[in-house]
């Protein structure tokens, strides 16, 4: 069983091979025209994809789904197409003077086979972010996408077999085993999205044929308000940050730290405000279930380890739903030994951690792995930037939360622990190809000078190179 999956996944990995041998530099058309196809197949199949995101769900928010899984993949679309004559393009780069008349290129040129692991939380977006940015830069892409979004991850396979032939994008479905051997085969890049743990383990994998590999990966990303915020406005962007997918998302705030005179105030506020944002749980279209049995019963462990050992347990809202919507909860009093201060979260619940001297923040934040994302809040310019200058983190939103994430013109990627790597619009082109460098020398070179036999006259010119280059 086992041989025949690797044999299975072979063949297509050479069938995409082959396909690009034939066409290492695919005409600007071309890319354009496999653009366009994954564009409409986007648009003209999103209500489909967002029942069958709901489906695997047990209930997502349609229009959470609309906009993070289906508008973001249509924008990112439109960017690529945009700018994709200058991205592609062969540039002029700076000769130094001692080169003259010669002259430097720089030609961008596709890799070849890209091979993506997506993961179930953003099950579109996530495996069609990646994919656009590797068909802009002229590569083919087999996609794996995961086995705890079925319906999705089916759905995704036949509309790519209906747009695009096997040889220029395929989606492989299957269980962990698929994925490990996905992650097993020979490509030109690997792009991993998921967890900081599955990510040591696909980047061993990959190292095994020396494969480059992109890891979108997570951590407790932390929001930091300082005394000089607008609580009432601090309050309603953090809880649209934590309850969007219902805390389902990698850049979601995992906890937030508070002057120690404002946890308390900051608390009810945020409470308040997810009432304002969802009146109630129990059935709600608004607000997403978690995905699964097993991460509602770990989350449930959470909060339980939590009250045991302490902490202070502050529900949003007083509904029990009979489904897998699990009610936001935040926690005050929490302590480094609970699992939930030690754990990512990626669920609704929001540990709230005082700090006296804002120093004490950013040493919390520096004695931890480097988070995939930051959050500050406040208006004190000063304290922002030394925030800023004192931390590390994938990207920074200020006085918001998650927005960073849609910025076409900025790069999207973690550090350290978080991640290796980046995408999003040209930062996702050139991660996906091969900024190769071209000299071009002229027919009279000066270089001739530094042939043998060397002499005098070799040590006079190197003189002179030191002072003018």
């Amino acid at each position: 069983m086992e041989q025949a999956l690797h044999e299975r996944l072979h063949l297509v990995l050479e069938q995409q091979r082959a396909a690009f041998d034939r066409e290492r530099l695919p005409t600007l058309t071309r890319r354009r025209d496999r653009l366009e196809r994954l564009r409409r197949m986007t648009s003209e199949n999103a209500e489909a994809l967002a029942q069958a995101m709901a489906q695997d769900f047990g209930h997502r928010s349609r229009h959470e789904s609309l906009l993070a899984d289906l508008f973001t993949v249509e924008s990112g679309i439109r960017h690529a197409l945009r700018h994709l004559k200058r991205w592609s393009a062969v540039r002029r780069a700076p000769t130094p003077l001692h080169f003259l008349p010669a002259g430097n290129r720089l030609m961008p040129q596709p890799l070849g086979v890209v091979g993506i692991v997506s993961p179930w939380n953003y099950p579109y977006y996530l495996a069609m972010a990646p994919a656009l940015a590797a068909l802009a830069a002229g590569n083919r892409v087999m996609i794996k996408p995961s086995e705890l979004t079925p319906a999705t991850s089916s759905l995704m396979a036949r509309l790519v077999a209906e747009h695009f032939q096997p040889d220029e994008m395929t989606v492989v479905t299957g269980d962990a085993e698929v994925g490990k051997a996905f992650t097993q085969l020979p490509f030109d890049h690997l792009f991993f999205t998921g967890s900081t743990a599955v990510g040591r383990h696909v980047a061993q994998a990959a190292a095994q044929h020396l494969t480059p590999v992109t890891l979108e990966l997570g951590g407790k990303s932390p929001a930091i308000v300082d005394r000089s915020a607008d609580l009432a406005l601090t309050a309603e962007r953090i809880a649209f940050g934590k309850l969007l997918n219902a805390g389902q998302t990698c850049v979601a705030p995992d906890y937030v730290l508070a002057p120690q005179e404002l946890a308390r105030p900051l608390a009810d506020a945020i409470v308040a405000a997810m009432r304002r944002l969802y009146p109630r749980i129990a059935g709600n279209p608004d607000y997403t279930a978690i995905v699964s049995p097993r991460h509602h019963a770990r989350l449930r462990g959470l909060l339980d380890d939590a009250r045991a050992r302490g902490a202070t347990l502050i529900p949003s809202h007083d509904d029990q739903p009979e489904d897998r919507r699990l009610v936001p909860t935040l926690l005050l009093g929490t302590s480094p030994d609970m699992a939930v201060m030690r754990e990512e979260i990626f669920g609704p619940l929001l540990p709230i951690v005082p700090y006296g001297h804002p120093s004490e923040a950013i040493a919390h934040v520096n004695a931890g792995d480097r988070p995939l994302a930051l959050y500050w809040f406040g208006d004190d310019r000063a304290a922002r930037e030394d925030v800023l200058a004192r931390t590390h983190a994938g990207g920074v939103t200020i006085n918001d939360c998650i927005w960073h994430l849609g910025q076409e013109d900025q790069p999207f990627g973690g550090v350290g622990a978080s991640g290796m790597g980046a995408y999003h619009g040209v930062w996702g082109f050139n991660t996906f190809s091969k900024l190769k460098p071209v000299f071009i020398q002229a027919r009279f070179a000066g270089t001739k000078l530094f042939h043998p036999p060397y002499g005098k006259t070799f040590d006079r010119l190197l003189g002179l190179l030191k002072k003018i280059s």
